[in-house]
């Protein structure tokens, strides 16, 4: 851990913290606002909407890098807003309500907040590149394995802040909302607003991260100008960007073209409508690759391509779906908050085992942890915690088994991201680094939605439905989970099988992983 990480981190934990209103959200619609669930969705396609955004904003970061940190506050002052709107809602009611009324008041909010938090995500990318020094203290060079060490701790780190954010997010709410469905309505509504007023630390944090990091590079310049170096030399030593690039209308437009397309998938309600958004989503992407890829000598194009067909194909493996989870739900209501947990401790605990060793190696390692961490939960639909029950006694039950399997599995696919990111910070172009992060962002996003189809497919094939009970207590759908088996074994001989086929992929061909 060094000092120069904390502006970077800073930034990613304020986003980490960022669903600290999201229960009393919740309830505020449920209490107050009576929107419909088909309103809601809408709405929260809407506020997904501006990650798309992603790559163009990227783009924009690496033109403007010298006054990046400008955008830090842009988007904490749309945070500010969104969180002041609801403040000015929960605590002065009636005023909010003669300007405009309260329904349109709360979609501003909510459609506010996003903005900012991608704006802030994109620069924040960015400050990574810059968290690790090219030179030490006496103005020496740091090596390269120095610099892919520093890379990788530092986007651990993220990946740390980020989850270590809402872990504290979970306890707060605990905490803060304790006991307040028994609350009257005046003490609720006080609850409630004491949660917005402390969420208002969310854009501070991130802005104290740019004026910290301000802080750490003026102090960095006076320690080498002091050591005798002149201040064209201080600054090419502290600035990793070099030139600015020239405008690339290309990625502009693809990036723009993106948000086009995912917009698509709240005002279009055509036949195969989502499998029409991905292709055409994943071809604007791989045009983009191409395109930004083209700046790269042919060995790093090869190790960037080998690396993200590796990463996007462990990260599209299907899943069983709703289905497996749907008879060990009493236990995962309880392991969302130690799943988050044991992320983090197992971010710590592979950080230079990501350092060290290449991505093929890491993602032929993780597949095979995958397979083996979830072979116990398919030998529970067979029966399996009976049997380790009825031999330990009733400690290795199915309660056990779900805990165990939560326990060693929740960091798996945090860690196939992170030595990826190391990669773009470390090899990627230094006048493109906030665009290859955006634009491989975009892609590795485009993994989990290929895997959200895969699993559609597979439980279209493979129906599992759980019982349903009308009002009166009939039995509308029967309980069936005949086929249930079938598609755990389906599901986890693909995620074995088709990583490893990619690993050998990319060793025979000319394409090569960091």
């Amino acid at each position: 851990m060094r000092l120069s990480y904390l502006p970077p981190l800073m930034v990613y934990v304020a986003a980490g913290i960022a669903g600290l209103t999201s229960i009393v959200a919740v309830f505020y619609i449920k209490e107050r606002l009576g929107l419909s669930a088909e309103f809601l969705a809408g709405l929260g396609f809407w506020a997904g909407l501006p990650w798309a955004l992603k790559v163009p904003l990227g783009h924009l970061v690496d033109l403007i890098w010298r006054w990046k940190g400008a955008l830090v506050f842009v988007g904490a002052g749309m945070i500010a807003a969104s969180l002041g709107i609801m403040i000015g809602l929960l605590g002065d009611t009636d005023s909010m309500r003669a300007l405009w009324s309260i329904e349109a008041w709360f979609v501003f909010s909510t459609l506010l907040a996003p903005i900012g938090y991608v704006v802030q995500d994109v620069v924040a990318d960015a400050m990574t590149v810059e968290a690790v020094p090219r030179f030490d203290a006496e103005g020496r060079p740091t090596s390269m394995a120095e610099r892919k060490s520093m890379n990788t701790t530092v986007q651990t780190l993220g990946r740390v802040a980020i989850i270590g954010g809402s872990v504290l997010v979970s306890l707060a709410n605990v905490y803060l909302l304790r006991g307040v469905g028994d609350m009257p309505e005046a003490e609720k509504a006080l609850a409630y607003l004491r949660v917005y007023h402390l969420a208002l630390v969310i854009p501070l944090v991130s802005v104290l991260g740019v004026v910290l990091g301000l802080a750490f590079k003026w102090r960095d310049a006076r320690r080498l100008a002091a050591k005798g170096f002149a201040k064209s030399e201080v600054r090419r030593m502290l600035n990793p960007h070099g030139e600015r690039p020239p405008v690339n209308w290309w990625i502009i437009g693809g990036g723009l073209a993106f948000a086009v397309v995912s917009l698509g998938i709240g005002i279009g309600d055509v036949t195969g409508g989502q499998e029409i958004v991905f292709g055409v989503s994943m071809a604007i992407v791989l045009f983009l690759m191409w395109r930004i890829t083209s700046e790269l000598e042919p060995d790093a194009r090869h190790v960037l391509v080998g690396t993200a067909v590796l990463v996007f194909v462990f990260r599209a493996m299907p899943g069983p779906g709703a289905g497996s989870t749907w008879w060990m739900i009493d236990q995962l209501a309880e392991l969302s908050l130690i799943g988050s947990v044991l992320t983090l401790a197992g971010l710590f605990i592979f950080r230079r085992f990501m350092a060290e060793r290449s991505i093929a190696y890491i993602v032929g390692s993780l597949t095979v942890a995958t397979t083996v961490i979830g072979a116990p939960v398919v030998g529970m639909y067979y029966g399996l915690h009976h049997w380790t029950a009825a031999h330990t006694a009733g400690i290795v039950d199915a309660r056990m088994i779900v805990l165990i399997d939560t326990a060693l599995e929740s960091p798996l696919g945090q860690i196939a991201m992170v030595p990826m990111l190391a990669w773009i910070a470390n090899s990627a172009p230094d006048r493109l680094k906030a665009t290859f992060f955006a634009v491989m962002a975009s892609f590795t996003n485009l993994a989990l939605a290929a895997a959200q189809l895969g699993t559609k497919y597979l439980n279209q094939a493979l129906v599992v439905t759980r019982e349903v009970r009308d009002a009166s207590g009939a039995i509308t759908t029967p309980a069936d989970y005949s086929q249930l088996g079938t598609l755990l074994v389906l599901t986890t001989v693909i995620s074995l099988m088709v990583p490893m086929l990619a690993i050998v992929f990319v060793r025979v061909t000319r394409f090569r992983s960091a």
